[in-house]
C-alpha cells in the first residue's frame, strides 16, 4: 500500500514538473515575424444611404453633399441647382485591413465609421467604395449592409444610446481587386524580427535553429533581427523552411519590467524584478469632522424661553499609528514583495508610488513604464 502510494505521488510530481517546463516554452512563430509576412492597412472614403432620417444634416456637413451631387452627376443627374433637404445618407470613412498575400477576388471585413453629425447608420447600405493602400493605390472595393451593434431613442424629454451607432461593420463588404508584390519561393534568405526584442531571446532562437538544421543557417544581426539563409543541402525551398523552424519551442527571455497604468491603477510586474534591502513605511494622516447639531427647546411652563441650536462638532484624526516599518531583504522576489505590502495593508493605488520611491532609491532593480 505505501509503495503504491509512493508511485503515484512520484507520478503526480512528474506530472507538473513536465507541465512546468512545457508552460515556460513557446513556439518561434509565436514571438517572431518574418519578413514580408505582414498586413496592410487599407482606407476609403464612401457614403452610406438608405437611414432613416439619421444621416449628416447638409447644411453642416458640406463635404457630404458635395459627394452626393458628385456621385449623381457620375449617374448622368444633374443636380446642381437643387436645394438637397434628404437626412438619408450619410459620409464615413471605411478602414480594412489586408492580409498578408491575400489573393485576388477573395474577400475581407471592413469597419465604417460616420464623418458628419450623423445619428445612427442603422439600416444603411454602403455604396461602392475604393479601399486605398500607402502607396496610393486601390487594394480593394467596398460595399453592402452596414450591420451597427447600437441604437439610439429619443423622445421630448429624453434619449437613449446604446453602443455607438454612429459606426458598424460589414463582413466580408470588400474583395480584393490588387495583390501585393512580394514572393518568398524564389527567396534563399529571409529575416526574423522579434516581437519583443532581446539578446538572449535572439541568440536561443538562432541556436534552436541550427541545432535543428545541423548547419549555421540562423544569424543574429541584432536584438530585433535574425537573418535565416537556406542551407545548401535543404532541397525544398524557404517557404518549408519556414514550416518547420517556427514549430521549435524556446524558453524567452524578458527583462525586469514593472507596467504601471497610473488612470486604472493597474500594475503588472514581472517575474525577474528583484530589489535590494529597503525599509517601507506607509501612512495616511485622515482627519475626519461630523457635524451633529442638536436643539434645546424650553420647558412646557416657561414663558420667557426660545428654541435654539446647538451646533456639535466631532473631529477624528487617524495617523495610521498601528503601521509598521517593513524591512525587504535583498533579492526580494516577486511574490514576497506583493506579500510584503500586502501584510501592510496597502492597496493598488499606494504601491504605485512606492514603487516609483524604491526605484528613486535606486532599490529596484527593473525598468517602470508607466501607460
Amino acid at each position: 500500500m505505501n509503495k503504491n502510494i509512493f508511485i503515484v505521488t512520484l507520478f503526480v510530481v512528474m506530472l507538473f514538473s513536465v507541465s512546468s517546463v512545457n508552460a515556460a516554452t513557446t513556439r518561434i512563430k509565436d514571438i517572431v515575424d518574418f519578413e514580408g509576412v505582414r498586413d496592410n492597412m487599407l482606407v476609403g472614403y464612401g457614403l452610406v444611404v438608405g437611414l432613416n432620417r439619421t444621416g449628416d444634416t447638409l447644411r453642416n456637413s458640406p463635404f457630404t453633399e458635395q459627394s452626393l451631387i458628385g456621385m449623381l452627376e457620375r449617374l448622368g443627374v444633374n443636380v446642381r441647382n437643387s436645394n438637397l433637404r434628404t437626412k438619408n445618407i450619410a459620409a464615413v470613412m471605411v478602414t480594412a485591413t489586408l492580409p498578408p498575400f491575400a489573393n485576388q477576388g477573395s474577400r475581407i471585413d471592413v469597419s465604417i465609421s460616420a464623418m458628419g453629425d450623423a445619428k445612427s447608420l442603422q439600416g444603411g447600405t454602403l455604396l461602392v467604395t475604393p479601399l486605398l493602400g500607402a502607396d496610393g493605390q486601390v487594394y480593394a472595393v467596398a460595399q453592402g449592409s452596414v450591420a451597427v451593434s447600437g441604437f439610439t431613442a429619443s423622445g421630448d424629454s429624453g434619449s437613449v444610446t446604446q453602443n455607438t451607432p454612429t459606426s458598424g461593420r460589414i463582413a466580408a463588404g470588400a474583395i480584393v481587386e490588387r495583390e501585393t508584390d512580394f514572393q518568398m519561393a524564389n527567396m534563399n534568405s529571409i529575416r526574423m524580427a522579434l516581437r519583443n526584442p532581446d539578446f538572449t531571446t535572439a541568440r536561443r532562437i538562432a541556436a534552436k535553429i541550427n541545432q535543428f538544421l545541423r548547419f549555421p543557417a540562423a544569424i543574429v544581426e541584432n536584438p530585433s533581427s535574425i537573418k535565416l539563409n537556406l542551407p545548401p543541402q535543404y532541397k525544398a525551398g524557404i517557404v518549408n523552411l519556414i514550416t518547420d523552424i517556427e514549430q521549435l519551442t524556446i524558453v524567452p527571455d524578458q527583462l525586469a519590467r514593472v507596467v504601471i497604468d497610473e488612470s486604472s491603477g493597474i500594475i503588472v510586474i514581472g517575474k525577474d524584478v528583484r530589489i535590494s534591502t529597503v525599509a517601507i513605511a506607509q501612512g495616511n494622516l485622515t482627519i475626519r469632522i461630523t457635524e451633529t447639531p442638536q436643539v434645546s427647546q424650553p420647558s412646557i411652563l416657561s414663558n420667557t424661553g426660545t428654541t435654539a441650536v446647538i451646533p456639535k462638532t466631532d473631529i477624528d484624526v487617524d495617523m495610521d499609528e498601528n503601521k509598521k516599518l517593513a524591512v525587504l531583504p535583498a533579492g526580494v522576489t516577486l511574490q514576497e514583495l506583493v506579500t510584503g505590502l500586502n501584510e501592510l495593508g496597502i492597496g493598488p493605488r499606494d504601491i504605485i508610488p512606492i514603487l516609483h520611491s524604491i526605484k528613486a532609491a535606486g532599490a529596484l532593480q527593473a525598468e517602470i513604464e508607466v501607460m
